[in-house]
């Protein structure tokens, strides 16, 4: 059985027990957090499709932990114009698993 759900603006495919690094959520580790904007629901072969959302579908997860993604590096250059600006930025991401589906 899995799902695709909206989670902070983004879409998961989500399953039972499955770990998923999402965007950082306002939400203390260790608790319990519930996603209403269920997509589609696949279960065994049986597919439920929203329109735009399935009412009355939830996917309950709870927050491991809160981390920092690896930094990436923008590197902008002109050439022969002696322009060259170096920026770096690492994203913060929030561990969650997923608990259940309810359909």
């Amino acid at each position: 059985m899995y799902a695709i759900v909206e989670i902070a603006g983004q879409q998961f495919k989500v399953q039972k027990d499955q770990k998923v690094f999402v965007h950082r959520l306002a939400a203390e580790e260790g608790s319990k957090v519930e996603f209403d904007r269920v997509l589609l629901v696949d279960n065994g072969g049986k597919i439920n499709v929203g329109a735009p959302a399935i009412a009355g579908a939830k996917v309950t997860a709870e927050v491991i932990n809160h981390v920092k993604g690896d930094k990436v590096i923008v590197f902008r250059k002109k050439r022969r114009k002696g322009y060259k600006k170096k920026n770096g930025h690492r994203q913060s991401f929030t561990a969650i698993t997923i608990k259940d589906i309810k359909a």
